[in-house]
């Protein structure tokens, strides 16, 4: 068993979904829920890249359920496509961890023509788990983790430039990546708040300052820094597991977390007005709509 500062509960008969798996974070965070016994299954772009990264999965945890499926985030029709098979082949999902992320240096575009940082980090993301409501409220129990970052205090959401046409900057420290890390907090809330009443809980992390693939489009010197003071993806993907899988957070909800502990978000995140305006333009963006697909019930399911 991986040793987790906090307690954490068995997942032997349910089904996890972890986006960006491939390195870093999400691997991390994968092997712990292997390790806790649940069936895995991980959206990956590269199938023969990921076979590895499955294989090693398997090897350290002793994991027969981990699954590979192909998803690209930078596409809508992928991740429609990724939706619709997992809803055919797992109709409940128990755990959903939006994990991938990135920080292009220069400005590029999704398959549907949106700057690639809010695509694949905020966009994407909202359509996944729209697509994926069913399967979570089909669940006892669901809960959604959102990787967001510090970084969200630093964000804003340019509803006048969201392609970057004018503001685009590959600095991590301003510009479209703390911009999609807010984006993701106010995701995480606002869906939170529409999900009341609902077994279904939702909240975001701060992974920590990790030394992650991210690194790989910054100058030497921040390469370097980020190898002799960043913390490891292990010890980053820690508040992720334990928000996905701590027996303490069993119905909270709505909540930041930093280090396995709650945190205060910024005031933008509390800004309810804000939430809903990018939920509204979130939607009509990607076409993904909240309730829009019906709910599967599957009462015989074992636990």
């Amino acid at each position: 068993m991986m040793k987790h500062p906090k307690p954490l509960s068995r997942l032997d008969g349910k089904v996890a979904v972890v986006t960006g798996a491939s390195d870093g974070i999400g691997v991390e965070t994968a092997r712990y829920l292997a390790d806790l016994g649940a069936t895995l299954v991980l959206p990956v772009r590269n199938m023969e890249k990921a076979a590895a990264v499955r294989d090693d999965l398997a090897r350290t945890t002793g994991s027969d359920r981990i699954e590979l499926m192909p998803m690209d985030l930078a596409s809508l029709a992928s991740v429609r496509a990724f939706a619709a098979a997992l809803r055919e082949k797992h109709p409940v999902v128990d755990v959903l961890v939006l994990n991938a992320g990135l920080s292009p240096t220069k400005r590029s575009l999704t398959a549907e023509g949106f700057e690639t940082t809010m695509g694949v980090n905020h966009l994407g993301h909202f359509a996944l788990t729209l697509e994926l409501l069913p399967a979570l409220k089909a669940a006892p129990r669901a809960r959604v983790v959102v990787l967001s970052s510090k970084l969200h205090t630093s964000g804003r959401i340019p509803f006048d430039d969201l392609q970057y046409e004018k503001g685009f900057t590959g600095n991590l420290m301003r510009g479209p990546y703390p911009d999609s890390k807010l984006a993701n907090a106010l995701f995480a809330v606002e869906l939170a708040e529409r999900l009341k009443g609902t077994q279904v809980t939702v909240n975001f992390v701060h992974p920590g300052v990790v030394s992650t693939g991210l690194a790989r489009d910054m100058n030497a010197f921040f390469r370097w820094a980020a190898r002799t003071f960043l913390i490891t993806p292990e010890k980053g993907s820690r508040t992720s597991v334990y928000v996905a899988a701590s027996p303490e957070l069993d119905g909270v909800t709505g909540k930041y977390f930093d280090d396995c502990k709650e945190a205060k978000p910024s005031a933008q995140v509390r800004d309810a007005a804000l939430r809903k305006r990018l939920w509204d333009v979130s939607e009509s963006l990607t076409g993904a709509r909240f309730g829009a697909l019906r709910v599967r019930r599957w009462p015989w399911r074992v636990r």
